[in-house]
């Protein structure tokens, strides 16, 4: 059963390719952070602060599409947390149906804050985050989980399954950034 959990800081370090968010539990006290990298750190917070931008950025862009295809981004969805990398889905409702859409939480977290899009995350992540910081599910998980290290520390784009979420939308490893 997936928990509720909403973005409660950003950390951006200008001097570091890797930036933190922190998800907290909606009406509890389990919180963890994720790596992700600088561009969606800054997209995240331009978004979360309702800066305009000239023209469309990707997640713009991102949700422009979703709307003109007659979808409504109902979710973000992390639902695994594989070695140190996290995956999740976008929860997209079209046409009366749920589809799941592989995203890196970072990209996912990037396109849902700017309309308050609820953020799930199951259950069995917080416990093996919980596991990997004995006593409690606090700093120390990342999209590679903080302080574990990646090339890429959001480069989680295997297609995966979108449990209850509906249909998958599968991506391709993406490799780097």
């Amino acid at each position: 059963m997936p928990v509720a959990m909403e973005l409660s800081r950003i950390l951006i370090r200008e001097d570091s390719d890797l930036q933190l968010i922190e998800l907290t539990e909606v009406g509890g006290d389990r919180t963890f952070p994720i790596s992700i990298g600088l561009p969606e750190a800054i997209a995240i917070d331009r978004r979360l602060k309702g800066m305009p931008v000239p023209r469309p950025q990707t997640h713009e862009l991102l949700a422009a599409v979703i709307r003109a295809l007659g979808g409504t981004l109902r979710a973000i969805h992390v639902r695994e947390l594989r070695g140190s990398t996290f995956y999740a889905s976008l929860v997209i409702e079209q046409g009366g149906r749920l589809v799941g859409v592989d995203s890196r939480p970072s990209d996912a977290i990037a396109l849902g804050v700017a309309d308050g899009v609820p953020v799930l995350v199951e259950e069995d992540v917080l416990a093996a985050v919980a596991a990997d910081a004995p006593g409690a599910v606090e700093p120390g998980a990342g999209d590679a989980v903080a302080g574990e290290g990646s090339d890429d520390a959001d480069d989680a784009d295997d297609a995966g399954d979108a449990g209850d979420a509906g249909e998958e939308a599968g991506g391709e490893k993406d490799g780097g950034e």
